[in-house]
Protein backbone atom coordinates (compact mmCIF):
# COMPACT_ATOMS: atom_id res chain seq x y z
CA UNK A 1 0.00 0.00 0.00
CA UNK A 2 1.46 3.19 -0.76
CA UNK A 3 0.01 7.07 -1.23
CA UNK A 4 1.25 10.12 -2.80
CA UNK A 5 0.63 13.68 -0.56
CA UNK A 6 0.61 16.80 -2.93
CA UNK A 7 0.40 19.64 -0.74
CA UNK A 8 -3.41 19.40 -0.15
CA UNK A 9 -3.97 16.04 -0.28
CA UNK A 10 -6.18 14.27 2.22
CA UNK A 11 -4.88 10.97 1.35
CA UNK A 12 -3.61 8.72 4.68
CA UNK A 13 -2.27 5.68 5.49
CA UNK A 14 -3.43 3.77 8.76
CA UNK A 15 -2.07 0.47 9.03
CA UNK A 16 -2.59 -1.70 12.31
CA UNK A 17 -4.65 -2.08 14.92
CA UNK A 18 -3.47 -0.21 18.07
CA UNK A 19 -4.99 0.40 21.82
CA UNK A 20 -5.06 4.30 22.78
CA UNK A 21 -4.28 4.77 26.20
CA UNK A 22 -6.10 8.14 26.61
CA UNK A 23 -9.83 7.07 27.09
CA UNK A 24 -11.36 9.99 24.72
CA UNK A 25 -9.00 8.83 21.92
CA UNK A 26 -10.13 4.95 22.71
CA UNK A 27 -13.53 5.22 22.97
CA UNK A 28 -13.48 7.94 19.43
CA UNK A 29 -11.80 4.66 17.93
CA UNK A 30 -14.49 2.41 19.60
CA UNK A 31 -16.98 4.11 17.63
CA UNK A 32 -15.27 5.38 14.71
CA UNK A 33 -11.90 3.51 13.95
CA UNK A 34 -8.58 3.94 14.41
CA UNK A 35 -8.11 6.75 11.22
CA UNK A 36 -10.66 8.94 13.30
CA UNK A 37 -9.13 8.33 16.83
CA UNK A 38 -5.69 8.95 14.68
CA UNK A 39 -6.72 12.34 13.71
CA UNK A 40 -8.01 13.43 16.89
CA UNK A 41 -4.72 12.90 18.46
CA UNK A 42 -2.63 14.38 15.74
CA UNK A 43 -5.16 17.51 15.52
CA UNK A 44 -4.27 17.66 19.41
CA UNK A 45 -0.16 17.50 19.26
CA UNK A 46 1.22 16.02 16.30
CA UNK A 47 4.88 15.32 18.29
CA UNK A 48 2.82 13.59 21.55
CA UNK A 49 0.18 11.18 19.14
CA UNK A 50 1.93 8.48 18.65
CA UNK A 51 3.12 8.38 22.30
CA UNK A 52 -0.54 8.05 23.41
CA UNK A 53 -1.12 4.67 21.12
CA UNK A 54 0.46 0.76 22.29
CA UNK A 55 1.01 -2.45 19.51
CA UNK A 56 1.82 -2.30 16.04
CA UNK A 57 0.73 0.73 13.83
CA UNK A 58 2.34 2.45 10.83
CA UNK A 59 0.76 6.20 10.32
CA UNK A 60 0.38 9.26 7.84
CA UNK A 61 -1.99 11.77 7.97
CA UNK A 62 -1.92 15.39 6.31
CA UNK A 63 -1.73 18.27 8.64
CA UNK A 64 -2.59 21.80 7.58
CA UNK A 65 -1.13 23.88 5.42
CA UNK A 66 0.63 20.98 3.54
CA UNK A 67 2.32 19.18 6.24
CA UNK A 68 2.12 15.75 6.98
CA UNK A 69 2.68 13.70 10.11
CA UNK A 70 4.20 10.01 10.13
CA UNK A 71 4.90 7.51 12.52
CA UNK A 72 5.14 4.01 13.36
CA UNK A 73 5.07 1.68 16.77
CA UNK A 74 7.96 1.65 19.19
CA UNK A 75 9.50 -2.47 17.23
CA UNK A 76 8.05 -1.12 14.18
CA UNK A 77 6.39 -4.18 13.41
CA UNK A 78 4.23 -2.03 10.95
CA UNK A 79 6.60 -0.40 8.56
CA UNK A 80 7.19 3.09 6.97
CA UNK A 81 8.77 4.00 4.09
CA UNK A 82 9.03 7.85 2.78
CA UNK A 83 10.54 9.37 0.01
CA UNK A 84 10.83 13.09 -1.40
CA UNK A 85 9.82 13.52 -5.20
CA UNK A 86 10.28 16.77 -6.75
CA UNK A 87 8.77 18.50 -3.83
CA UNK A 88 6.30 15.86 -3.24
CA UNK A 89 6.00 13.61 -0.20
CA UNK A 90 5.68 9.67 -0.68
CA UNK A 91 5.11 7.22 1.27
CA UNK A 92 4.77 3.39 1.65
CA UNK A 93 4.74 0.38 4.13
CA UNK A 94 7.54 -1.14 2.18
CA UNK A 95 10.54 0.39 0.23
CA UNK A 96 10.03 -0.94 -3.30
CA UNK A 97 7.00 0.56 -3.76
CA UNK A 98 8.64 3.91 -3.96
CA UNK A 99 11.59 3.23 -6.02
CA UNK A 100 11.64 3.50 -9.29
CA UNK A 101 14.25 3.02 -12.58
CA UNK A 102 16.01 6.18 -11.61
CA UNK A 103 16.62 5.22 -7.93
CA UNK A 104 20.16 2.93 -7.70
CA UNK A 105 21.04 1.25 -5.20
CA UNK A 106 22.35 2.32 -1.90
CA UNK A 107 25.87 0.95 -1.77
CA UNK A 108 26.27 1.94 2.28
CA UNK A 109 22.87 -0.41 2.75
CA UNK A 110 24.56 -3.19 0.54
CA UNK A 111 27.38 -3.23 3.31
CA UNK A 112 24.98 -2.71 5.82
CA UNK A 113 23.54 -5.97 4.47
CA UNK A 114 26.39 -7.76 4.15
CA UNK A 115 27.63 -7.09 7.76
CA UNK A 116 24.42 -7.04 10.07
CA UNK A 117 22.21 -9.50 7.98
CA UNK A 118 19.92 -6.73 7.79
CA UNK A 119 19.65 -2.94 6.67
CA UNK A 120 18.93 -1.23 9.92
CA UNK A 121 16.77 2.15 9.68
CA UNK A 122 16.94 5.05 8.19
CA UNK A 123 18.31 3.58 5.61
CA UNK A 124 16.86 1.02 2.46
CA UNK A 125 18.60 -0.63 -0.06
CA UNK A 126 17.19 2.16 -2.54
CA UNK A 127 18.88 5.55 -2.66
CA UNK A 128 16.83 8.00 -1.46
CA UNK A 129 14.09 6.11 -0.38
CA UNK A 130 14.14 6.18 4.10
CA UNK A 131 12.23 4.01 6.66
CA UNK A 132 10.81 5.39 9.55
CA UNK A 133 13.15 4.04 13.11
CA UNK A 134 11.20 2.10 15.66
CA UNK A 135 9.57 4.20 18.04
CA UNK A 136 9.65 7.61 16.01
CA UNK A 137 7.86 10.12 14.67
CA UNK A 138 7.98 12.25 11.74
CA UNK A 139 6.64 15.85 10.39
CA UNK A 140 7.17 16.99 6.64
CA UNK A 141 7.27 20.87 6.42
CA UNK A 142 6.60 20.79 2.47
CA UNK A 143 10.45 20.66 2.23
CA UNK A 144 12.33 18.94 4.64
CA UNK A 145 11.07 15.80 6.87
CA UNK A 146 11.91 16.26 10.51
CA UNK A 147 12.69 13.00 12.69
CA UNK A 148 12.84 12.37 16.23
CA UNK A 149 12.43 9.94 18.59
CA UNK A 150 8.79 9.93 20.40
CA UNK A 151 9.58 6.68 22.90
CA UNK A 152 13.00 5.85 24.28
CA UNK A 153 13.93 2.69 26.86
CA UNK A 154 13.81 4.88 30.21
CA UNK A 155 15.48 2.81 32.76
CA UNK A 156 14.67 4.24 36.47
CA UNK A 157 17.04 3.47 39.71
CA UNK A 158 14.50 3.57 42.43
CA UNK A 159 16.67 2.68 44.87
CA UNK A 160 16.82 -0.06 47.93
CA UNK A 161 13.31 -1.90 47.08
CA UNK A 162 12.14 -4.45 49.73
CA UNK A 163 13.34 -8.18 49.10
CA UNK A 164 11.26 -10.51 47.25
CA UNK A 165 10.76 -14.51 47.56
CA UNK A 166 11.34 -16.00 43.99
CA UNK A 167 7.92 -17.24 44.38
CA UNK A 168 6.73 -13.34 44.46
CA UNK A 169 8.58 -12.72 41.87
CA UNK A 170 8.49 -15.81 39.23
CA UNK A 171 4.13 -15.62 39.96
CA UNK A 172 4.27 -11.72 38.84
CA UNK A 173 6.37 -12.36 36.04
CA UNK A 174 4.02 -15.46 34.92
CA UNK A 175 1.11 -12.76 35.50
CA UNK A 176 2.97 -10.63 33.10
CA UNK A 177 3.56 -12.96 30.53
CA UNK A 178 -0.10 -14.27 31.07
CA UNK A 179 -1.20 -10.96 29.71
CA UNK A 180 1.24 -10.74 26.81
CA UNK A 181 -0.20 -13.74 25.57
CA UNK A 182 -3.33 -13.62 26.07
CA UNK A 183 -3.35 -9.79 24.45
CA UNK A 184 -1.68 -10.66 21.19
CA UNK A 185 -3.35 -14.53 20.80
CA UNK A 186 -6.09 -15.98 18.46
CA UNK A 187 -8.74 -16.60 21.43
CA UNK A 188 -10.95 -18.62 18.74
CA UNK A 189 -7.74 -20.62 17.47
CA UNK A 190 -4.35 -20.18 19.46
CA UNK A 191 -1.53 -20.92 18.08
CA UNK A 192 2.20 -20.30 18.00
CA UNK A 193 5.58 -21.75 16.47
CA UNK A 194 7.40 -23.96 18.84
CA UNK A 195 11.29 -24.63 18.50
CA UNK A 196 11.79 -26.21 21.82
CA UNK A 197 13.46 -23.65 22.99
CA UNK A 198 13.41 -21.31 26.02
CA UNK A 199 11.14 -19.01 24.27
CA UNK A 200 8.88 -20.94 22.08
CA UNK A 201 7.78 -23.50 24.56
CA UNK A 202 7.26 -20.57 27.10
CA UNK A 203 4.33 -19.22 24.78
CA UNK A 204 3.32 -22.92 23.48
CA UNK A 205 2.53 -23.47 27.97
CA UNK A 206 1.19 -20.18 28.37
CA UNK A 207 -0.97 -20.14 25.43
CA UNK A 208 -4.07 -22.76 26.79
CA UNK A 209 -3.78 -21.63 30.09
CA UNK A 210 -4.10 -17.56 28.66
CA UNK A 211 -7.49 -18.52 26.03
CA UNK A 212 -8.66 -22.18 28.25
CA UNK A 213 -8.96 -23.46 24.61
CA UNK A 214 -6.17 -26.28 23.04
CA UNK A 215 -3.35 -24.66 21.74
CA UNK A 216 -2.03 -25.78 18.07
CA UNK A 217 1.91 -25.64 17.38
CA UNK A 218 4.05 -25.71 14.34
CA UNK A 219 7.38 -27.15 14.47
CA UNK A 220 10.12 -27.50 11.46
CA UNK A 221 12.85 -29.85 11.17
CA UNK A 222 15.41 -30.08 9.31
CA UNK A 223 17.08 -34.22 8.20
CA UNK A 224 20.94 -33.25 9.40
CA UNK A 225 22.41 -34.40 13.02
CA UNK A 226 23.27 -31.28 14.95
CA UNK A 227 20.21 -28.90 13.35
CA UNK A 228 17.35 -31.25 14.08
CA UNK A 229 15.36 -29.78 17.41
CA UNK A 230 12.51 -31.81 16.42
CA UNK A 231 12.78 -34.31 19.99
CA UNK A 232 12.69 -31.26 22.05
CA UNK A 233 9.54 -29.76 20.32
CA UNK A 234 8.02 -32.55 20.96
CA UNK A 235 8.41 -32.96 24.53
CA UNK A 236 7.03 -29.59 25.22
CA UNK A 237 4.10 -30.56 23.00
CA UNK A 238 3.32 -33.36 25.41
CA UNK A 239 4.14 -31.83 28.65
CA UNK A 240 1.70 -29.09 27.56
CA UNK A 241 -0.62 -30.87 25.57
CA UNK A 242 -1.04 -28.82 22.57
CA UNK A 243 -2.35 -30.27 19.17
CA UNK A 244 1.33 -30.89 17.44
CA UNK A 245 2.07 -30.75 14.07
CA UNK A 246 5.33 -31.50 12.51
CA UNK A 247 7.06 -30.58 8.79
CA UNK A 248 10.31 -31.78 8.07
CA UNK A 249 12.56 -29.48 5.46
CA UNK A 250 14.00 -30.46 2.79
CA UNK A 251 16.52 -29.20 0.00
CA UNK A 252 14.19 -29.26 -2.62
CA UNK A 253 11.43 -26.92 -0.44
CA UNK A 254 14.05 -24.39 0.10
CA UNK A 255 15.23 -24.35 -3.41
CA UNK A 256 12.08 -24.19 -4.74
CA UNK A 257 10.64 -21.39 -2.27
CA UNK A 258 13.85 -18.92 -2.29
CA UNK A 259 12.23 -16.70 -4.85
CA UNK A 260 8.98 -16.56 -3.32
CA UNK A 261 10.01 -15.76 0.53
CA UNK A 262 12.80 -13.66 -1.44
CA UNK A 263 10.00 -11.53 -3.08
CA UNK A 264 8.28 -11.30 0.50
CA UNK A 265 10.83 -9.09 1.16
CA UNK A 266 10.90 -5.12 0.55
CA UNK A 267 14.99 -5.72 0.68
CA UNK A 268 17.62 -7.78 1.46
CA UNK A 269 17.04 -9.66 4.73
CA UNK A 270 19.72 -12.07 5.32
CA UNK A 271 18.09 -14.34 8.30
CA UNK A 272 18.59 -18.02 7.49
CA UNK A 273 15.32 -19.36 9.59
CA UNK A 274 13.48 -17.22 6.71
CA UNK A 275 12.74 -20.03 4.91
CA UNK A 276 12.01 -22.25 7.54
CA UNK A 277 9.99 -19.89 9.13
CA UNK A 278 8.16 -19.43 5.93
CA UNK A 279 7.10 -23.60 6.13
CA UNK A 280 6.13 -23.54 9.16
CA UNK A 281 3.18 -20.67 8.86
CA UNK A 282 2.69 -22.17 5.84
CA UNK A 283 1.77 -25.69 7.37
CA UNK A 284 -0.66 -23.54 10.37
CA UNK A 285 -1.93 -21.39 7.34
CA UNK A 286 -3.12 -24.85 5.46
CA UNK A 287 -4.91 -25.77 9.00
CA UNK A 288 -7.06 -22.57 8.82
CA UNK A 289 -4.52 -21.03 11.13
CA UNK A 290 -4.61 -16.39 10.77
CA UNK A 291 -2.50 -15.70 13.56
CA UNK A 292 -0.02 -17.67 14.88
CA UNK A 293 3.03 -16.08 17.91
CA UNK A 294 6.50 -16.69 18.13
CA UNK A 295 8.71 -16.39 21.47
CA UNK A 296 11.64 -14.08 19.05
CA UNK A 297 13.84 -12.29 21.83
CA UNK A 298 13.55 -14.48 24.99
CA UNK A 299 16.39 -16.21 24.34
CA UNK A 300 18.16 -12.37 24.39
CA UNK A 301 16.47 -11.38 27.23
CA UNK A 302 17.14 -14.50 29.26
CA UNK A 303 19.87 -15.89 28.39
CA UNK A 304 18.27 -19.14 26.85
CA UNK A 305 21.62 -19.42 24.41
CA UNK A 306 24.70 -21.32 25.16
CA UNK A 307 26.24 -18.19 23.18
CA UNK A 308 25.52 -15.97 26.41
CA UNK A 309 27.01 -17.80 28.70
CA UNK A 310 30.12 -18.11 26.85
CA UNK A 311 29.91 -14.34 26.32
CA UNK A 312 30.24 -14.04 30.14
CA UNK A 313 33.18 -16.05 29.99
CA UNK A 314 34.89 -13.89 27.22
CA UNK A 315 34.04 -11.09 29.13
CA UNK A 316 36.08 -12.26 31.93
CA UNK A 317 39.14 -12.89 29.81
CA UNK A 318 39.05 -9.48 28.64
CA UNK A 319 39.16 -8.22 32.17
CA UNK A 320 42.73 -9.88 32.28
CA UNK A 321 45.30 -7.60 31.53
CA UNK A 322 47.04 -7.85 28.49
CA UNK A 323 50.12 -9.08 29.55
CA UNK A 324 49.24 -11.82 32.02
CA UNK A 325 47.12 -13.27 28.78
CA UNK A 326 50.27 -13.43 27.01
CA UNK A 327 52.36 -15.07 29.41
CA UNK A 328 50.15 -17.15 31.21
CA UNK A 329 46.83 -18.23 29.19
CA UNK A 330 47.71 -17.51 25.89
Amino acid sequence: MSAVLPDTSAAALVLGDPTFSDPALAALQAREGSAAAWRAAVAADPLTAAAKADGAFAVALPLEGGRVFLAVDRFAVRTLCWRIDHGVLRFAEQAHLLADAQHSLDTQALYDYLYFHAIPSPRTVHQGVHRLPPGHCAVYDGRTVHVQPYWVPHFVDAGPTPRRSFDSLRDEFRGLLRQAVQRCADPQRPACFLSGGTDSSTVAGMLSEATGQRASTYSIGFDAEGYDEMEFARIAAKRFGTDHHEYYVTPEDLLRSMPEVAASYDQPFGNSSALPAYYCALMARRDGVSRILAGDGGDELFGGNVRYAKQRVFNWYGAVPAGLRAALIE
